[in-house]
């Protein structure tokens, strides 16, 4: 393979590092913008060609010690060498660079509001469960990067360290039921997952055993029974049954075999139930800040509006907006969504939301047909962004401002494009970290329609 030495110019939106050739871009992991490196070329495409790290010849400057012995084989913490500021001044760049690239013209990109923790944030864990051929011990952690060979995790600094404590007592305890990890290759092997949802608020834990079955096996309930008498703080344990060949992690029943469905979580004083499949951000003090700031934003800004709350999940955002609104209309694809949503809004003492089970561009499009009005929608789509005609009902919904909170720089730098073409108007983007030590950013964008 051919080997060069080049220089690191600025990082990729997957956090790879970029380096050119005579013009010609060249992607290296593990790398940071002024590393001087020696690298091995191991695909060359027409455009562009990925590459290895062979050797760091003179390090940036912006380079630091990763505080994980894992991280150069782990997946998930892209960017731990590189120092936290300068994480968030690349993070920034990412943005810029997105935006210049699909948007087109210049929007103004706030310096991003850094995490309020940088360890021990991430308070859902997903670990692949699997089993090693020969010992036939359980294996338990993350996947190599861009592999799925799966590296075993006994210690995740990014993690609470009860999390730790949970996932290696449950490794240990199903070898010793003999319970068997998954393979995804042959389609065998009982335990395929284990997901926790962590509470910063109380500390406790909901553990949910993902099984390739369609039934609680007594040894899963063995297991379930071991963790909820030796664990403190576990509010529950659930089995949710996946049995399909996928890369989704949950399948679409889930059981509570002890204990409750939720932990509680605070955000802006408002406190919320989280269960196995709720959508809720895993940085808590970092989601507080993002919702603490829409609501300020629309508290200074707005007279008791009425605001639209799309892809609303659990309706976060509405139940925080709700005691600066005059009415908060929500609406909400998934069930189990929805109905948790009415006991958070209950228990909260709110009576402004008007709740809707259904599709949001269905749901648009009978309030256009209705000629209702918003003064706020506050938009907060998956990864894959608003489709057009979303898009287009928000506009004719909405009298004044669509917020627009995305974890995705190109769908957002997408959608904001059209929305511009269709004579909307960016006010600024403010990025906030989510996401400590990954590429990963979360954005929301001010949109005025006056």
């Amino acid at each position: 393979m051919e080997e060069l030495t080049v220089q690191i110019e600025k990082l990729s939106n997957m956090g790879l590092g970029i380096a050119k050739v005579d013009g010609f871009v060249i992607f290296v992991p593990n790398t940071c913008p002024k590393d001087v490196v020696k690298i091995k070329i191991i695909k060359r495409n027409k455009n562009f060609a990925n590459a290895e790290l062979v050797e760091i010849l003179e390090p940036s400057p912006d380079r630091t010690e990763s505080f994980c012995k894992m991280q150069k084989v782990c997946g998930s913490c892209q960017l731990q060498f590189i120092d936290y500021k300068a994480q968030l001044k690349y993070k920034k760049e990412i943005v810029e660079d997105t935006m210049h690239s699909i948007y087109g013209s210049e929007v103004e990109i706030k310096d991003v509001i850094p995490s309020p923790q940088i360890k021990e944030y991430r308070h859902k864990i997903q670990y692949p469960i699997g089993q090693t051929r020969d010992s036939k011990r359980i294996l338990a952690g993350y996947y190599k990067y861009g592999t799925h060979e799966l590296v075993n995790i006994k210690y995740c600094p990014i993690q609470p360290q009860y999390c730790d404590k949970i996932i290696d007592f449950i490794r240990l305890k199903a070898q010793e039921l003999n319970i068997q990890g998954y393979d995804e290759k042959s389609g065998k092997g009982e335990l395929r997952h284990v997901v926790i949802r962590t509470s910063n608020k109380n500390k406790s834990s909901l553990v949910v055993l993902v099984v390739n079955s369609s039934k609680i096996s007594s040894k899963i309930k063995k297991l379930a029974e071991c963790i909820i008498s030796e664990l403190e703080n576990i509010n529950g344990i659930q089995v949710n049954f996946n049995t399909r060949k996928t890369n989704l992690i949950l399948g679409e029943r889930t059981l509570t075999v002890i204990g409750k469905d939720y932990i509680e979580e605070d955000l802006c004083d408002k406190t919320f139930k989280i269960g196995a499949k709720t959508f809720f951000q895993v940085n808590p003090l970092s989601a507080d800040n993002i919702f603490r700031y829409i609501k300020s934003y629309i508290a200074e800004n707005f007279n008791n509006p009425i605001i639209l709350d799309a892809y609303s999940g659990i309706t976060a955002f509405g139940i925080c907006m709700s005691d600066i609104a005059s009415k908060i209309v929500s609406i909400e694809e998934v069930k189990e969504s929805v109905e948790l949503a009415k006991t958070i809004i209950k228990e909260n003492g709110i009576n402004n939301i008007e709740l809707h089970q259904g599709d949001a561009g269905k749901f648009l499009s009978e309030q256009s047909s209705l000629e209702r009005q918003f003064h706020i929608t506050i938009l907060d789509p998956p990864r894959k962004g608003c489709s057009i005609n979303s898009l287009d009902y928000a506009l004719k919904l909405t009298k004044e401002k669509i917020i627009y909170v995305s974890c995705n720089p190109a769908t957002l730098a997408r959608d904001l494009k059209y929305l511009k073409e269709q004579g909307a108007k960016v006010e600024y983007i403010q990025p906030f970290d989510m996401f400590p030590h990954t590429y990963h950013i979360e954005n929301v964008a001010i949109i005025n329609l006056n």
